[in-house]
């Protein structure tokens, strides 16, 4: 079934801005993702430098989606949602770099959503969510958005 940014909006409760086109399909991936200071990673991909801790909690992700992190000042949220019962998110992950927030397990399409960058949709399975960090110079910081 196609889910359109409006539709998600709805369901959820969540706006987004009005300058991303409402009708617009959003695209679902199985890969990497990016969304500004925000990478989705499936976990076999870094499973050998991150890792869910055995005492690790888990929490169903509910229908108005699980705020994982809000933008530098204040800014706006990345919201993981998900129909009910089909995704869990916990933070109780051990990362060697230290950019991981939390995993998040699905069994069916989970979604990213931002009020400024829209949606992105993840295929069922199990994913990192990391900080993303730029360089400049031989100093990194993580991404502002």
């Amino acid at each position: 079934m196609t889910v359109t940014l409006a539709t998600l909006s709805q369901r959820t409760g969540l706006a987004v801005l009005d300058h991303l086109e409402q009708s617009v399909s959003i695209p679902v991936v199985d890969g990497l993702q990016a969304q500004g200071d925000l990478i989705v990673i499936p976990l076999p991909v870094v499973a050998s430098s991150v890792r869910v801790r055995r005492d690790a909690g888990w929490t169903a992700v509910a229908s108005g989606g699980l705020e994982l992190l809000r933008g530098a000042a204040g800014g706006n949220p990345h919201t993981l949602v998900a129909d009910p019962g089909t995704c869990r998110w916990t933070t109780g992950v051990w990362d060697s770099e230290g950019l991981a927030i939390g995993v998040f397990a699905g069994s069916a399409v989970v979604y990213l959503l931002h009020p400024e960058h829209g949606a992105t949709g993840c295929t069922p399975g199990t994913y990192v969510v990391r900080r993303q960090r730029e360089h400049e110079g031989h100093r990194a910081r993580f991404v502002a958005d």
